[in-house]
Formats: C-alpha cells, sequence, structure tokens
C-alpha cells in the first residue's frame, strides 16, 4: 500500500466501525440482499456522489456514471446496467442527473479536437445544434453552459424512452418512470427539470418497437 492511499484505507475502517456502531446488522443485511428502487445516471464528475447527495445509504440506489451523464444507443455498459436495474431489481425510477459546470459539456461547445472524447461527446454537440438560436442569443458564457448541460439531461431522458428495455417494462404493466435532475455544485440541491415520462404516451411511432410476439399479432 502506498503512503497516497493509507488516508483511503484509514478512513473506509472509520466508516464501517461507525456503521457497526450505529447499526450492527447492516452489513449483514447488505451481503444478502440488493434491493434499490433507483438507477441514478449521472456524470463521472467527483465531485457528484449519487448516494450522498440523496442522502442515501449503500444498497438503496443502483449507479451508472459517464462522461457527462449521457445514454448512448450503441453504450453495452450504459444498456446493461439500464437492463439490470430495470429487469432484474425491478427499479421503479430511473433518473439521469447532470450537474451545472459540466466539464463535458463545456468540452462539447469548444471547437478544439480533444481526441477519444470528442466521439462520445457528439450528441452533445448535437444538442447545441438543435438549440443553437437560443443558446447563442445568451451573452453570459456559463449561463449558456448551464442551460446546455438541462438540454443535455432532457435528450437522454428522451434517449430512455426509445430504448427496447423501458418499452418493454412499459409493455409488461410495469411500474417504472424516467426522469430528469440536475445538480448544482455551489448549492449542493437537485433540481427537478419536470420531464418525468412513466409510459410510451407521446413517443413517436418510429421509435416505438415491436417485440417478436407483439410483431407477430
Amino acid at each position: 500500500m502506498t503512503s497516497d492511499l493509507k488516508p483511503l484505507f484509514d478512513s473506509n475502517r472509520i466508516w464501517a466501525a461507525d456503521k457497526l456502531r450505529t447499526d450492527p446488522g447492516f452489513f449483514d443485511r447488505l451481503a444478502h440482499q440488493q434491493n434499490p428502487g433507483y438507477l441514478w445516471i449521472g456524470c463521472a464528475d467527483s465531485r457528484v456522489p449519487a448516494t450522498e447527495i440523496c442522502g442515501l445509504d449503500p444498497g438503496e440506489m443502483f449507479v451508472h456514471r459517464n462522461v457527462a451523464n449521457l445514454v448512448h444507443p450503441a453504450d453495452i455498459n450504459c444498456l446493461s446496467v439500464l437492463q439490470f436495474a430495470v429487469e432484474f431489481l425491478k427499479v421503479k425510477h430511473v433518473i439521469v442527473t447532470g450537474h451545472y459546470g459540466c466539464g463535458g459539456v463545456r468540452a462539447a461547445m469548444q471547437p478544439e479536437q480533444l481526441g477519444l472524447i470528442d466521439h462520445w461527446l457528439l450528441p452533445i454537440r448535437e444538442t447545441y445544434e438543435k438549440n443553437k438560436v437560443e443558446l447563442r442569443a445568451m451573452v453570459d458564457e456559463y449561463k449558456r453552459l448551464n442551460a446546455l448541460c438541462e438540454l443535455n439531461v432532457r435528450e437522454q431522458v428522451v434517449n430512455l424512452t426509445k430504448t427496447s428495455i423501458v418499452q418493454n417494462a412499459w409493455a409488461r404493466g410495469q411500474e417504472l418512470s424516467l426522469h430528469g435532475w440536475v445538480y448544482g455544485l455551489t448549492n449542493g440541491l437537485v433540481r427537478d427539470l419536470g420531464v418525468t415520462v412513466s409510459g410510451p404516451e407521446g413517443l413517436s411511432d418510429i421509435f416505438r418497437t415491436k417485440t417478436k410476439s407483439e410483431a407477430g399479432d
């Protein structure tokens, strides 16, 4: 163990001891069952810890994080997490949470090439292009950045509705709602963007996919 990592182990022992002192059966319960009610799809930014922000304990929230909280249609990692959460853990809420001042969103607004990340951030550039009149009208650069952070979250909620995983859950009658939130680094508060979706209503026909049994009817 290097000296740089020792504080992490020390803090871990203190945390575990505190948990056992307040709830002696905590780890035993955690080891035998995972029963979260939520899936959090958030940014990988180290300042946005999902469970801590929501005041939840380990085991209460399933979490997937990536740069700029994107739901890529070809991202097997994200889709695998989504499928496990929806089909096996039976979460009732999937929450896409961006944050103001997001570095990934800021990078997508710049003309310079950054490398592999450029391909990852392409959907945000497309969102910018789609909303460029509104965004360019904002003189304040930070307000423009934060507006794009919100727009990006909204787009990712829409992307979730297009997945067969979510659509199949709704077709089964499973209770599942999708939400879009944004987190403020300066005040520690989350804001609901009011884009909750709890069913396929409003989804364009071209994005509604049928199961094999439905297609044969």
